[in-house]
């Protein structure tokens, strides 16, 4: 009898802000469990489709070098790498987003929209405390600018948020709905980095999992620990705003529950399993892992995504 892990999901239920429910992502809060076949169902919802924008606000200390990393990730989601650049033969960060498409719709084009940056002069929300999740909705709705875009707050690692960051997720996607008739409705992403908080838990398999097999951890393609954990999770939570925007789209079990990436919990490659996240490309200079290659040649790991044409877990290697 094979055993799987499978993503332990926890939907918060927030009673402020016009956000009735968001979907939580932790993929390395796993646990040995039989699981049932992973159907994601069509609740019949609105998907996101069309020309979209991805506003990115940072939240806290993030260098020049960790806005970049997240920022061309953003770009690489509908702009592939040059034909002539040496990496073009790897998987591109576009290609993987081209299973959202196989959704019904048709799947949204993403572009990097507005980017702002809150540094420590202007960081109010907190008062020096922890965010709560409705300071997370209140910088998402402040930001504007929602109309045709998804808003991404991005908190850094020294950026408390509460209740139970690193111990139920690493972040989450949610929606404004605008009223009565959802005429402003918007969806927004909140990721933190885990680089200081909870790497064991949202940095595998960059980091030791603090659960589970413990195997070396593999290296991170930007050197990063914390931010290409946030990639992981950002990209899942963006595949999951497309398929399942206000909750009522792609995903199996209660509202909000497994969705596209996080059907695929701790997937990357081909052949994975529990403590192993697959057969994935290794750079040569730098020895690390990566699966997806972006613009400026940026190499990324993203997760498995859903296929809802095969009814299973697609990935790129």
């Amino acid at each position: 009898m094979s055993i799987r892990f499978v993503l332990a999901v926890f939907v918060m239920l927030s009673q402020q802000g016009g956000a009735p429910r968001c979907a939580a992502f932790n993929p390395r809060m796993l646990f040995l469990v039989k699981p049932d076949p992973i159907v994601l169902q069509d609740h019949g919802g609105a998907l996101l489709t069309g020309n979209l924008t991805v506003n990115l606000l940072f939240y806290g200390r993030f260098s020049p070098s960790q806005r970049a990393i997240l920022a061309d990730f953003v770009c690489s989601l509908s702009s592939p790498p040059p034909r002539h650049h040496p990496t073009t033969t790897a998987p591109s960060v576009a290609s993987w987003w081209r299973t959202t498409s196989l959704y019904r719709g048709g799947g949204a084009r993403l572009a990097l929209g507005r980017v702002t940056t809150l540094d420590d002069e202007h960081m109010s929300l907190g008062h020096g405390g922890p965010l709560s999740m409705s300071n997370v909705t209140a910088l998402a709705r402040a930001a504007g600018h929602h109309r045709g875009a998804i808003t991404a707050v991005l908190t850094a690692a020294d950026v408390a948020v509460a209740p139970l960051f690193c111990v139920s997720r690493c972040g989450v996607h949610g929606r404004d709905l605008g009223g009565a008739h959802g005429k402003s409705r918007y969806t927004y992403v909140w990721v933190g980095n885990p680089a200081q908080q909870c790497p064991g838990q949202c940095a595998w398999p960059f980091h030791q999992p603090l659960y589970g097999p413990q195997t070396p951890p593999l290296v991170p393609p930007n050197g990063d620990v914390g931010v290409d954990g946030m990639v992981i999770s950002l990209a899942a939570l963006l595949a999951g705003t497309a398929t399942n925007p206000y909750g009522d789209g792609y995903y199996q079990g209660d509202a909000g529950g497994l969705e596209a990436a996080t059907a695929c919990a701790g997937i990357f490659g081909s052949g994975a399993y529990p403590g192993y996240p697959g057969k994935l490309l290794t750079d040569r200079v730098t020895g690390a892992s990566y699966n997806a290659v972006g613009v400026n040649g940026r190499k990324y790991l993203l997760p498995a995504l859903w296929d809802p044409t095969t009814s299973h877990c697609k990935t790129l290697v």
